[in-house]
């Protein structure tokens, strides 16, 4: 029988990582929450329609990388491939327009079909932030600046940049919609089958090709900045003066864009060049108009995803595990007595692990290979004092701590 591995594009999250994973998920945890966001969280699955109806028929997501399977009831379900969506129906299927301004954080996993490669997996887990109801440039800056903070807590702010632009109101992006049209129809013989098909249905999406012969054409595309009205030009002046009051420097990228058409307004990146040819760590939107194509009331919306894989590369070397103090019976006839007070001082707060077979020297090995502090060594002397033998493992010294004031003597490596 041939040996079980994990499904391409999947992989165990062995311990090491596991506490790096928790690093980048609790710090960005704990920054949301002095911003004001609360965490939610939504299904790992959902309707198809969901997805397919707000990410559109011509992203990647939908033609190429969503998780879609028929359940026993015959309905098309999809596994989570991104969080944006799923909040908004959330929002929606909870009635919760009494509660905005609505700030969410959310965590967890996502699953998309894609050949995996240096920080992406079929299986991978991401960190999210939106703001639901709030239509001034001022959520713009917020939830940026949100995403800046976490990255500086990280360590990670040298290794990025922060990459900006704007994509106008509806009335700007349908001008530019127009001039992309005819600037693209120029080049259709060169175009590749996939941005064809996006011309006549998602032109902007053409910005994100990545087919070598289309860079060469998007360059010298026109610019959403040449087409922008002036309140369009006012709110983007908002959120470039807001973040430089706080200090978050950015860089205007002027073919950064997203391709729906409830996208409006600031696109932005948190890019690095550490992690080859995937270079956005942290990026996301303003989407005034998803509520709504969803069925719900107009509600105005911002927010970013991050890869928590990524982060954790870009972090490099997972936290310490928790050092354990190693409770060692040196006989069978000790065992019921150690488990006792190994018990009582993991409820008094302590992490103790219970060393469970063989000799006393064997043990106190395995207390090495898992960095104990301290071992505490219980004896039929010991118990016959009322005492037991505390060790500590850095420095040898050892003495007899009274079992009635273990607590007390164990503080120190709490």
């Amino acid at each position: 029988m041939a040996s079980l591995q994990p499904i391409r594009g999947t992989h165990d999250i062995l311990a090491e990582d596991n506490r790096l994973h928790r690093l980048v998920m609790e710090t960005a945890y704990e920054i949301a929450a002095r911003y004001g966001y609360q965490e939610h969280s939504t299904p790992i699955f959902e309707f198809t329609d969901v997805f397919a109806r707000t990410l559109g028929d011509t992203s990647d997501i939908v033609t190429k990388e969503m998780y879609t399977f028929a359940d026993r009831n015959g309905e098309s379900l999809t596994l989570r491939p991104e969080y944006t969506a799923g909040i908004c129906r959330m929002f929606i299927s909870n009635g919760m327009t009494q509660q905005l301004p609505l700030k969410v954080f959310c965590r967890g996993p996502m699953f998309r079909y894609e050949r995996p490669q240096k920080g992406r997996q079929r299986q991978f887990h991401q960190i999210d932030a939106e703001i639901l109801g709030v239509a001034d440039p001022l959520a713009d800056i917020e939830v940026i600046a949100l995403g800046a903070h976490i990255l500086e807590a990280l360590g990670l702010m040298d290794q990025v940049k922060l990459e900006l632009n704007t994509l106008g109101d509806s009335e700007s992006r349908a001008v530019y919609r127009k001039r992309l049209v005819e600037y693209f129809n120029d080049f259709r013989g060169k175009l590749s089958e996939e941005s064809l098909i996006r011309l006549g249905k998602n032109p902007l999406r053409i910005l994100d090709s990545k087919d070598k012969g289309d860079r060469v054409i998007v360059e010298g595309a026109p610019l959403m900045s040449e087409t922008l009205n002036a309140l369009s030009e006012d709110f983007f002046s908002q959120v470039k003066q807001g973040l430089e009051s706080i200090g978050v420097a950015y860089h205007i990228e002027p073919h950064l864009v997203r391709g729906m058409d409830y996208y409006c307004h600031t696109a932005f990146e948190f890019t690095t060049d550490t992690l080859g040819a995937q270079g956005a760590v942290l990026a996301g939107g303003r989407y005034d108009g998803l509520i709504e194509t969803m069925g719900g009331p107009r509600t105005p919306g911002i927010g970013w995803a991050a890869g928590v894989e990524r982060l954790s590369m870009m972090v490099g070397d997972a936290p310490e595990a928790p050092r354990p103090i190693v409770v060692i019976p040196v006989g069978a006839d000790q065992a019921s007595k150690s488990l006792i007070i190994t018990q009582r001082l993991r409820k008094a707060g302590l992490n103790v692990n219970l060393g469970f077979s063989g000799n006393v020297k064997k043990r106190l090995n395995r207390a090495n290979k898992v960095n104990a502090v301290a071992a505490l060594l219980i004896g039929e002397d010991e118990l016959a004092k009322g005492v037991a033998t505390l060790r500590d493992m850095e420095t040898g010294e050892q003495y007899e701590a009274p079992l009635s004031s273990l607590e007390e003597h164990l503080a120190r490596y709490r």
